[in-house]
């Protein structure tokens, strides 16, 4: 059975019946949020940023929310090979034991373990990750404001049935309550890179990533609300309750199309860039790759039940997204990608949660193998619309 389906926007689709898919195409590369379910990346993750990109030169700008700022961050580090397949062995064998009569962890304990998690894997690490020669990191995260502002056993509930029912009526309403904030790789000429997307869809605010607020940003962005607790008062940042970026952009739909700042940075000779015509693909503008556990690319957490926002828009027009065959996720363990229900599924048996879970990613490797028969055979038959 097919385990991978490709899946572009027009303007991608255009590109590569022009001229296939090379790594010097490549411009962003986003992550999303996810929990578990970003595990069946990880043979992907190693393959595109452990050999193929290596056969380019182009920047890259990596965006990442909650368990995808963790694989984007990681993609940074020297030996990106050996830092993904800690990362996965990492996740698959994180464990919160439950005492005797405890239903459920205490936010507080996933939060001072998973702290330390992260302490122990970037630990002098940093610098890899902020002075990398290529690639431009931007972990997206959501800041509570008014209600939201700080954390707290009432407000908070309020705050976030405020933000559920605003987005329901319009998404960029949410912002009163909740902003996406940017934490980028610092620039040569001092502050933040810029970004590879416009932010005109949503309240944003832009911050430069150091190594005093690197570790609480990648925590604050993969913190769940109420599973995790917030982040407050990250240095160099406004000040407030910072949560998982995958509240405000939970697979980030954002508008690649939107800015061109690879202009400088690339060129036809160097870059293989695309030019206008064939491709579709206006001068120096290059692709976005997105590895994907689904198709849909929905746009906030709180849009997971609001179908109609999970369409594609013009957003994706330079998009290719590679994504797991449905039916070939159903032949994995208990017919599905990991996921967060299996820590409640499994509770304390540690060993047939990793079982399951090893099982699925070891699977992954035949997304790859297709990956990499198509890029040496590409066939836009195997191509289907976003």
């Amino acid at each position: 059975m097919q385990a991978l389906h490709i899946y572009t926007g027009p303007k991608a689709r255009a590109a590569l019946a022009a001229n296939g898919l090379q790594p010097q195409h490549i411009a962003t590369i986003p992550g999303a949020a996810g929990g578990p379910k970003g595990l069946i990346l990880g043979a992907l993750d190693r393959f595109i940023f452990g050999d193929w990109l290596l056969r380019s030169q182009q920047p890259v700008d990596l965006v990442g929310a909650s368990i995808g700022a963790w694989r984007m961050a990681t993609a940074c580090l020297n030996d990106p090979v050996a830092a993904f397949k800690r990362l996965e062995h990492d996740y698959i064998h994180q464990h919160y034991e439950l005492a005797p009569g405890q239903k459920r962890i205490s936010a507080a304990q996933v939060s001072e373990t998973f702290g330390e998690n992260l302490q122990s894997f970037y630990g002098g690490r940093v610098p890899e990750v902020l002075q990398h020669p290529r690639y431009r990191l931007h972990i997206v995260t959501s800041r509570g404001r008014h209600l939201l502002r700080t954390e707290h056993g009432l407000r908070t509930p309020l705050g976030y049935l405020g933000a559920f029912l605003t987005n329901t009526l319009h998404r960029k309403a949410m912002g009163a309550w909740l902003e996406r904030v940017v934490f980028s790789s610092p620039a040569a000429e001092g502050g933040a890179a810029a970004l590879p997307f416009a932010t005109g869809d949503y309240r944003t605010r832009h911050v430069a990533l150091s190594e005093a607020n690197f570790t609480p940003a990648l925590q604050a962005s993969c913190s769940i609300p109420f599973v995790l607790q917030a982040i407050h008062n990250i240095p160099g940042a406004p000040a407030g309750a910072y949560w998982d970026g995958g509240i405000t952009d939970y697979h980030l739909h954002l508008n690649y199309p939107g800015t061109q700042q690879h202009k400088d940075a690339m060129n036809s000779g160097a870059a293989g860039a695309y030019s206008t015509g064939a491709s579709g693909l206006s001068e120096h503008q290059g692709l976005v790759l997105y590895p994907h556990f689904q198709k849909s690319v929905v746009p906030g957490w709180l849009d997971k039940g609001l179908k109609w926002r999970h369409r594609s828009t013009a957003f994706l027009d330079t998009m290719v997204l590679l994504a797991p065959n449905p039916e070939w996720v159903k032949t994995l363990p208990n017919s599905k990608l990991p996921d967060r229900t299996d820590f409640t599924h499994f509770g304390n048996d540690l060993a047939g949660r990793v079982k399951a879970w090893t099982t699925a990613t070891r699977a992954s490797q035949q997304l790859v193998d297709e990956f990499i028969a198509w890029l040496d055979k590409p066939d836009m038959n195997l191509v289907r619309p976003l």
